[in-house]
């Protein structure tokens, strides 16, 4: 019974951090990609930013910010916020960036502002990219979640770890099942998502 009560108060913290992590990190890439398509500048800055800090490992990400911020819960979300902006910068950019030119010239010909070029062409044609860097990303952030218990994040992470420490083989396992579970159901519900937003068009 204190397992469960312990599993339950775990599961939603850990639920809490990735989603928090999550929606900032949607929040803070999408808008900077937004921008960088009036800018060569800061989408060059943009993504050679990206490149680079995706060559950074996730544990190092969650060491360094121990010394810059801290610990606690809203170091953890920053830790896990910076990992998962990259797969959302660089899929959002990829989507965006690469429709179809031809589509863009008729949105102009026909009269279309670049407001709504953006709003009705190239975000509908980029959802597939987006959403699927989005997907990533919430995964990503599902596992990250498990390290951030390191710089006291808490959730299911404090669980695998103490269980770990103790050789307590059950106590892992009741850690670790729930973080699996967890990404599925990330995967099935982001992807019903992204077939719901995506036009009938562009669906395979």
């Amino acid at each position: 019974m204190v397992l469960t009560a312990e599993l339950l108060q775990a599961t939603l913290e850990h639920l809490v951090l990735t989603y928090t992590a999550l929606v900032a990190g949607i929040l803070v890439a999408i808008p900077l990609i937004l921008l960088s398509l009036y800018s060569a500048g800061l989408a060059s800055i943009i993504m050679r930013f990206s490149n680079l800090f995706q060559a950074v490992p996730s544990f190092a990400v969650v060491a360094v910010i121990v010394p810059l911020i801290g610990i606690g819960f809203t170091p953890a979300v920053i830790a896990i916020m910076l990992r998962v902006m990259l797969p959302i910068i660089k899929n959002t950019y990829i989507g965006l960036f690469n429709v179809d030119p031809a589509l863009i010239e008729s949105s102009k010909g026909i009269g279309l502002t670049d407001l709504q070029i953006l709003r009705n062409v190239k975000l509908p044609n980029a959802y597939p990219a987006i959403f699927a860097g989005i997907k990533f990303a919430a995964i990503l952030a599902n596992s990250i979640a498990v390290l951030t218990a390191l710089i006291g994040g808490g959730g299911l992470g404090s669980m695998i770890f103490e269980g770990f420490t103790n050789f307590n083989t059950a106590k892992v396992l009741a850690g670790v099942l729930p973080v699996i579970g967890i990404a599925l159901f990330l995967d099935f519900s982001f992807s019903r998502i992204e077939r719901w937003l995506t036009p009938e068009y562009l669906r395979k």
